[in-house]
């Protein structure tokens, strides 16, 4: 009973937060909207984008445009991609409408824009990868993407950047080409936010070593680094020789040290680092040394 009444607040748990990224994210997105990218007329893509130069267009309301676009796009979405695909889109396709006519009267804090586009794109980017994080979106072309992806071989990417590329070249017109050529870079910052968002911000490194003192150097690491080791078993694409690949995970400002190390033990080492966003599993904490 008490292990049952456990799971069911832990799932409660992890949907008041899936709701409250969505929610948070939405306000940021608007934000976003109101203060940096209509006042300086940047339509970076998708129905917000859209909606901008609808108004400046017609004069018709952004938010108004939005929930015109993404109400009859999410009842197709619900015939054509099904329920599971609804559930996860109607409360950012809904909410985000309703926080950028909130927030319309607030006053632009920048009529620069070069501004304009860098903080729209990083609050947006943010914004969007809460949105994400929720395991939701903010519908619009979202949705005409994931629809044509079913049904031709672009991916969802390629379909969103099509789109997305549609509203910059309409906004040349409808503005300037010197705002299109803004919407561009806040795209480009916006993804980068969201990538940001949904990998974090961790300065980890994951380090691929080849030598024949592998046992030398694993015993030096865990000695001198305090860093655990996972050994790997591989073969010589031109010997055919058998060889151990140890994988090391560090912090940034351990990669010297490690180099350091593994070249005083054997100078011929064949070293491969990489950046790694996550490093998930059995409490790992790059304070820690994980037991592998």
């Amino acid at each position: 009973m008490l292990k049952s009444f456990v799971i069911k607040k832990n799932i409660i748990y992890y949907y008041i937060i899936q709701y409250l990224q969505v929610i948070i994210g939405c306000i940021l997105i608007a934000l976003a909207f109101n203060l940096f990218l209509k006042p300086n007329n940047i339509a970076s893509g998708g129905i917000v984008g859209l909606s901008l130069l609808i108004n400046r267009l017609f004069g018709i309301e952004p938010a108004v445009v939005q929930w015109c676009a993404n109400i009859p796009l999410f009842l197709i979405g619900l015939i054509i991609l099904g329920k599971r695909f609804t559930v996860n889109t109607i409360l950012g396709s809904l909410i985000l409408p309703l926080f950028i006519l909130l927030t319309s009267n607030l006053k632009a804090i920048t009529l620069s824009p070069f501004l304009g586009c860098i903080y729209g794109g990083i609050i947006s980017g943010i914004g969007l990868g809460l949105v994400f994080k929720g395991h939701a979106s903010t519908g619009g072309t979202s949705i005409i993407a994931k629809i044509v992806n079913k049904y031709t071989p672009l991916s969802i990417g390629n379909c969103q950047g099509i789109i997305d590329g549609f509203v910059v070249i309409a906004s040349a017109y409808v503005f300037d080409i010197e705002k299109a050529l803004y919407a561009i870079i806040t795209l480009f910052i916006t993804s980068k936010s969201i990538d940001m968002i949904q990998l974090g911000f961790s300065g980890s490194k994951v380090a691929f070593v080849i030598s024949d003192k592998s046992e030398i150097i694993k015993d030096a690491i865990l000695k001198n680094l305090d860093r655990g080791i996972t050994k790997l078993s591989g073969f010589g694409g031109y010997t055919d020789r058998k060889l151990t690949v140890l994988v090391v995970v560090m912090d940034q400002s351990e990669v010297n040290k490690f180099k350091d190390l593994v070249k005083n033990i054997d100078p011929g080492a064949f070293i491969i680092i990489s950046d790694t966003h996550e490093v998930l599993g059995q409490g790992f904490n790059l304070s820690r040394k994980p037991k592998n």
